[in-house]
């Protein structure tokens, strides 16, 4: 089945329903898809209040919501093969995680005042799991879109993406900051977002991939420590903030730190947190830097300044692994491979890649050899275009 999708761009765009939704759809029911998204640069930014630089990918999670005349609640999760059955007045976190990012979004809405209805919900989705796209922000997102139309409460994309970012901390636990639900809301077709966390302005950048496509190689790895290290991350980024401000009042987030600041009052004391800081301060330059290259067109400028993240993120940040250095390390004197780096939260999940467009199956057969041969583990690969975000279909 296809269906056409009006785009806030102006642009109609076609996306085929997943065969699967076909027996959840009645008259009535509402049909949301939400993408996954990649981040080129602007890494563990997002909570100090700094710059990312996301687009969303064409991988999506759709979900479909039909009204009941009763208070329960039926999800489906179509590609576990599972169910979950509540009521409106019994939302609550449980003990399997997929219902948890709708519930955790109907409850936004109930505390907002909505009288959420019954309904049956039917999810699948094609982003991989595990492999940080943000599978977890377009479930959130897809469902916020879906009850927003289910309700007629015409709310604003940025307040469901807000919605979104808060059922992921209450009801999933991680306490993410806004990049993930943004980029799979407002994506827009062969742009990234610059997008400022702190104010969230932002602004549509060019991406031309002539020649070239994102290439992801997964590691196929999720260590277990990833959950727990990135909120360690987060303290050691408040703590050399808080180091900072007894000096300079005016310093709210690492955002507003410079260098000098961090080699004046925080190497002397700390040398872990001093690494830490430095990391992100210097990726949000990097960044801004990097988008001045997009903008002249510079793609090679551009690719060069995701091997600079990538180091700064294994050997500052401490939040690559064994296995996403290697993947780096196979492509970084490659002349077919603009950049690369580790993508996401760390520990496991992906590098990103762009690469040119003709050498991608040679590169793919020597990547996954060697992988194979090194880690006695397979690489998983997804070639990926940058999408429109959210949209009702």
């Amino acid at each position: 089945m296809l269906i056409q999708a009006d785009q806030s761009t102006g642009i109609t765009t076609k996306y085929d329903i997943p065969p699967a939704l076909a027996p959840f759809i009645r008259e009535g029911t509402i049909i949301a898809r939400s993408p996954g998204r990649i981040n080129l640069i602007g890494e563990h930014t997002d909570y100090n209040e700094g710059y990312v630089l996301p687009a969303a990918i064409d991988k999506a999670a759709f979900i479909t919501i039909t009204p009941r005349s009763d208070n329960e609640i039926h999800l489906h999760s179509i590609d576990l093969g599972a169910a979950y059955t509540t009521t409106t007045e019994n939302i609550g976190k449980t003990k399997y995680s997929w219902p948890n990012y709708i519930l955790g979004v109907v409850q936004q809405f109930k505390e907002k005042g909505y009288q959420v209805p019954g309904f049956d919900a039917a999810l699948t989705a094609d982003i991989p799991i595990g492999a940080g796209l943000s599978s977890s922000a377009a479930v959130e997102c897809a469902t916020a879109l879906a009850l927003d139309a289910l309700l007629q409460s015409k709310l604003d994309k940025l307040t469901l993406v807000k919605m979104s970012q808060k059922a992921e901390h209450e009801f999933a636990g991680v306490q993410c900051g806004i990049m993930d639900q943004f980029a799979s809301m407002f994506g827009r077709l062969n742009h990234v977002i610059r997008l400022d966390c702190r104010s969230l302005e932002y602004a549509y950048e060019p991406f031309n991939m002539d020649g070239f496509k994102v290439v992801l190689f997964d590691s196929n790895v999720k260590h277990s420590l990833g959950s727990s290290e990135y909120n360690v991350r987060r303290k050691q980024c408040e703590t050399g903030v808080a180091m900072v401000q007894q000096h300079h009042n005016e310093v709210l987030s690492l955002r507003d730190v410079t260098m000098p600041m961090l080699e004046k009052y925080v190497l002397p004391e700390d040398m872990l947190v001093y690494q830490r800081c430095r990391y992100v301060v210097e990726e949000n330059n990097r960044l801004l830097q990097a988008c001045e290259d997009l903008e002249n067109g510079d793609m090679a400028a551009f690719g060069k300044k995701m091997f600079e993240t990538h180091y700064g993120l294994s050997k500052l940040y401490e939040v690559s692994c064994t296995e996403l250095d290697f993947l780096v390390a196979q492509v970084q004197d490659n002349p077919a491979v603009l950049g690369a780096r580790m993508m996401g939260g760390g520990f496991g999940g992906c590098t990103i890649n762009l690469v040119q467009e003709d050498k991608i199956d040679e590169l793919v057969q020597e990547v996954s050899k060697a992988y194979s041969n090194a880690m006695h583990n397979d690489v998983k690969v997804y070639i990926s275009k940058i999408e429109n975000g959210s949209s009702l279909l």
